[in-house]
């Protein structure tokens, strides 16, 4: 597994901040001291109800929090400039875990040259989206679609796609079942299509909220929030190795790092993501 403090930081603006050496070591140290005490297992029950309920949880979620509880993803043509307007260009992209359209809307309003496909395993989610006053049908198709089982070939032509944004979607997925989902992205992107990732990364301040708890471990890097849903944290080299074994080229894969504070607490907190962007070869 890669270590965190092997990985170069960026600082591209002034939203993203990257933490000293120093601050980083003890970060690292705390983390590793954190998940190594962390030993307290879930029965096997619960592990397999938490993985079968995936989407029954997430469906409850958003009944309880409808589109209240993400912001939209604003950021999103800053980190990937695939997204980007360029004039006379077209793209169709696909968004996996979709939610209510935090992705989604933002993309459609600032590149008028964009085609969405849009995805997730809760039907209440999707009804969201399709609510929304921005959805166009000529320029998003919202579908209801586990892709973990079922075929994305159902509602979207194989190897028509240009991008899929994959942006906190894995780490909800039970780590046995990445392989079928990657495969699935695979067949709908055309040969030099790529995919646009980001997720939590390991040793996340939010990991380390999860075994100071000494409840929450499902299994490595795999726990459950009070509510049910499930988050994975990912190494690089781990991320980068399940892409490749199915047949993607990496372009870029890297750890972005960012210092939040919460005011009212007089709390810093560190957070860690992991993003890559993954190619279909040409041939």
């Amino acid at each position: 597994m890669q270590d965190v403090t092997d990985v170069p930081k960026r600082n591209r603006d002034a939203a993203r901040l990257k933490m000293d050496d120093e601050r980083l070591e003890s970060h690292v140290k705390r983390a590793q001291e954190l998940i190594g005490n962390d030993t307290k297992e879930v029965p096997a029950f619960w592990i397999n109800k938490y993985k079968k309920e995936a989407a029954k949880n997430w469906d409850m979620f958003y009944r309880r929090n409808t589109t209240k509880f993400f912001k939209d993803r604003h950021w999103t043509n800053r980190e990937f400039e695939d997204l980007a307007y360029q004039e006379g260009q077209s793209k169709v992209c696909l968004e996996v875990g979709c939610g209510v359209g935090n992705f989604v809307f933002p993309a459609l309003i600032e590149n008028p040259g964009l085609f969405i496909y849009a995805c997730d395993f809760s039907k209440r989610a999707v009804d969201m989206v399709k609510d929304n006053e921005h959805y166009d049908e000529s320029r998003c198709k919202a579908f209801v679609c586990d892709l973990t089982q079922d075929s994305l070939t159902d509602n979207i032509p194989a190897e028509s796609l240009d991008l899929v944004s994959a942006i906190f979607v894995f780490s909800a997925i039970p780590p046995e079942k990445f392989a079928f989902a990657i495969q699935n992205i695979f067949k709908v992107l055309k040969p030099g299509g790529a995919v646009l990732f980001r997720d939590y990364g390991l040793y996340d301040e939010a990991q380390l909220k999860f075994s100071a708890a000494s409840d929450k471990k499902l299994e490595s890097n795999l726990y459950v929030r009070q509510d049910g849903t499930m988050s994975y944290f990912f190494s690089l080299e781990d991320l980068q190795s399940r892409f490749e074994a199915e047949g993607f080229k990496t372009l870029k894969n890297e750890y972005i790092y960012r210092e939040t504070t919460n005011r009212r607490l007089e709390l810093n907190v560190d957070r860690i993501f992991a993003q890559a962007k993954f190619q279909k070869p040409l041939a």
